[in-house]
């Protein structure tokens, strides 16, 4: 669906505890999806991309000692996010309570008041 020659990948290093291996090596991986220069969406898609999530998708992931394994993981989130920003929601269809269901509720608001009369000091 998306490809990835279209999305940029910027490796720099982790933050965090981790001893040598960490102080040395780029591990952490960000992948950007400019929306605007996509030739994978279509204008509509773009339009609704931009502006639900913006006209930069950005995921960040440093979570692996591997950058490989993170590089993986951050192109997972921002395909999810662009998912997320492509999702069409579903238009609700108003309903009305049923007759039983009315019912029920005046039940409890009687039973209700009448405990709170119960409660009151006498005249």
């Amino acid at each position: 669906m998306l490809p990835l020659g279209e999305i940029e990948l910027q490796v720099s290093r982790s933050s965090g505890p981790g001893g040598q291996h960490a102080q040395k090596s780029e591990t952490r991986v960000v992948a950007v999806f400019d929306v605007e220069a996509s030739s994978a969406l279509s204008d509509t898609q773009k339009r609704r991309v931009i502006s639900r999530a913006g006209p930069v998708l950005r995921a960040v992931a440093q979570d692996e000692r591997s950058r490989t394994r993170n590089r993986d993981l951050a192109i997972e989130r921002l395909v999810a996010a662009l998912r997320e920003a492509l999702r069409v929601p579903r238009k609700r269809v108003p309903t009305k309570p049923s007759a039983a269901a009315r019912e029920r509720r005046l039940e409890r608001k009687k039973r209700r008041g009448a405990v709170k009369r119960l409660r009151r000091p006498p005249d």
